[in-house]
């Protein structure tokens, strides 16, 4: 299925970027509106979103509710800074301490981003330690895992490859095997205070934890006072069904973080707490000036708000999400030219066969020059991460597309 046909990637003209630094390998495209599942390039041409701003634009690009809430309170008050009680951010902490669902009297933290969530979930951790667990202070990290890109977070990011070139990093963090229940066993030793883990491994792939390992993780922090921290950034705020992904495995942690769908694109994260973990932070442990302030929480209140109200063809969201992302994923399997496809609801990674014809860069490419935008991780893995209102017929248009584009290239090469 072709959108309309404007301008290729290669035929596009970018404004100019002297002055912007070189650290994104940007796609040819000046996107300049949205509505819902589709995006709008400069030149008028119509792309079907399956990124989502990289899994942050659940509700879709430009929705009333969210628009409505961040105009009507940039026209009231745009920050005064934490020294003040702030409108809305009791009730939208309440609402994500019910999210949360762990403990009746859960606390939260709103920061701006998804890094500086898992930066102070660090911080509380290390700081429960001083008086939970004395002379202790390592944090055990998944291998492959994404963490964000802050000192601290970078650290405890399981990816060397990404990381030594920004060496010394910060001390105290050890990796362990994903999906390696023993060698798990063998990494929560006496001087570990914290496991991090994400449910699903998104940056490296989109790779779920087994059953199994999550169960594992949680029983043996529990039997030797280790606190368990779940990343979410990526797959929490309903992209995998339920509000967390964790809940699809029946554990629960003792700290989560959070962000990326939480303000619906505007920025905003937030790391929530069991009350007797939060307790060790008194005041002045942590800080900042911008995070949760009028603007983000309005804009993240009315988010969860419509969520809790949404239905796609009086189907609720949750039903929605698991229903279409099991059609995608059957979608993509039946295509051939995947090995594997893999995710929950949808939080969708797909690994090219070998004898596919494209990269999938190429692939990712190709689909952007017919007004389709998906991401590729590494040579051979295509991530999905639409909208959450994203439907059947839209995926159906994708496999068309993906259908279309690999024979044509299987043609040319034969």
């Amino acid at each position: 299925m072709n959108m309309n046909d404007t301008k290729t990637i290669s035929e596009n003209t970018l404004p100019d970027e002297h002055h912007v630094m070189d650290t994104f390998a940007r796609m040819g495209v000046e996107l300049v509106r949205g509505e819902g599942m589709e995006l709008f390039d400069a030149e008028g041409k119509r792309y079907y979103d399956f990124l989502s701003g990289i899994g942050v634009v659940g509700l879709g690009h430009s929705n009333p509710a969210v628009v409505k809430a961040l105009t009507d309170q940039a026209q009231k008050l745009t920050h005064v800074s934490n020294f003040f009680y702030i409108e809305h951010r009791s009730e939208l902490a309440d609402k994500l301490a019910e999210l949360f669902g762990v403990d009746a009297n859960a606390k939260v933290f709103f920061a701006n981003s998804g890094t500086e969530a898992v930066e102070g979930a660090l911080k509380l951790a290390r700081k429960w330690a001083r008086e939970n667990k004395k002379n202790a202070h390592t944090i055990v990290t998944a291998r492959n895992s994404f963490h964000g890109r802050t000192f601290g977070a970078m650290s405890a990011t399981g990816q060397p490859e990404r990381n030594d070139v920004f060496a010394p990093l910060v001390p105290g963090f050890e990796f362990v095997a994903f999906n390696d229940s023993e060698a798990l066993d063998a990494a929560l030793g006496d001087k570990v205070i914290a496991l991090m883990l994400e449910v699903i491994q998104g940056e490296s792939g989109v790779w779920p934890a087994t059953q199994e390992y999550l169960d594992s993780a949680q029983k043996w922090c529990k039997e030797r006072n280790i606190l368990l921290i779940i990343d979410e950034i990526q797959t929490g705020i309903y992209r995998t069904g339920e509000p967390f992904a964790f809940e699809h495995y029946g554990i629960e942690p003792d700290i989560i973080a959070s962000a990326k769908g939480l303000g619906n694109g505007f920025p905003l994260g937030a790391f929530i707490a069991k009350d007797e973990v939060a307790a060790a932070f008194a005041p002045g442990d942590h800080g900042t000036t911008f995070g949760g302030g009028p603007l983000a929480c309005a804009v993240a209140l009315a988010t969860l708000k419509e969520y809790e109200a949404l239905s796609i063809d009086e189907v609720p969201i949750k039903e929605h999400v698991t229903t279409v992302g099991t059609y995608a994923k059957e979608r993509l399997s039946e295509l051939g030219c995947f090995d594997q496809v893999r995710g929950i609801g949808l939080m969708i990674g797909a690994t090219l066969s070998e004898n596919a014809p494209l990269s999938a860069p190429a692939l990712r490419d190709a689909l952007c020059d017919h007004g389709f935008i998906v991401n590729a991780i590494g040579d051979t893995i295509i991530r999905l991460l639409p909208p959450l209102i994203c439907t059947n017929m839209h995926i159906d248009a994708l496999i068309d597309e993906i259908y279309a584009i690999m024979n044509d290239s299987r043609e040319e090469t034969s």
